[in-house]
């Protein structure tokens, strides 16, 4: 068999249960039936709406940074602005939303940069990031009732430093960083 060969099914779900629903955590359990037929009565999912995160740059060039506690961990997290996909919304509507609610920027060039998943084999979700370039201060920051962060900027370099010195745990915002420099390096080299 090549590596490259695909012997690969999905399995089937026999039944699920809800353990929790609520607006912050869904937890369900499902009995499944693997590919070759064995049975695992306990298979684990949690549920969540898909997310959005933007990296987003000033007309100046600069970084739209936040930083915020994360109390899963417990650690004042530095990120890029990101959030919650509503009902309804398109990934776009939403990270145009997040942006502006969390700094009060908006306006500019939006492209999609790449669409990752968290843990897809315990988590049901996407998360949508974009690149927004040229964008402007336009509103005051609106922040959820639970939300407290803070907001700077950062130059191109330090956002770098900060990437490859470890200095950002969020993995879902790591990717995207390491994928927009990776295309500005390579469209340097080309």
């Amino acid at each position: 068999m090549s590596l490259m060969e695909n012997n690969t099914k999905k399995w089937k779900i026999l039944k699920s249960d809800y353990l929790i629903q609520r607006p912050w955590l869904t937890a369900r359990r499902d009995k499944v039936e693997l590919s070759d037929g064995r049975i695992n009565d306990e298979y684990y999912v949690l549920e969540y709406p898909d997310w959005v995160n933007v990296i987003a740059i000033t007309k100046e060039g600069k970084f739209i940074m936040e930083r915020q506690y994360r109390h899963g961990m417990q650690v004042i997290s530095t990120e890029i602005p990101c959030g919650v996909m509503e009902k309804g919304e398109t990934p776009l509507e939403a990270a145009k939303r997040e942006l502006l609610e969390e700094t009060g920027f908006g306006g500019g060039e939006w492209t999609p940069l790449m669409d990752i998943g968290a843990n897809p084999g315990s988590q049901n979700n996407l998360t949508h990031c974009f690149l927004a370039t040229g964008v402007e201060k336009i509103a005051e920051q609106s922040l959820d009732a639970s939300e407290e962060l803070s907001v700077f900027m950062m130059d191109e370099s330090e956002v770098r430093d900060l990437l490859l010195s470890g200095g950002l745990c969020q993995a879902l915002m790591v990717a995207p960083l390491y994928k927009y420099f990776y295309n500005k390096l390579s469209k340097n080299q080309s």
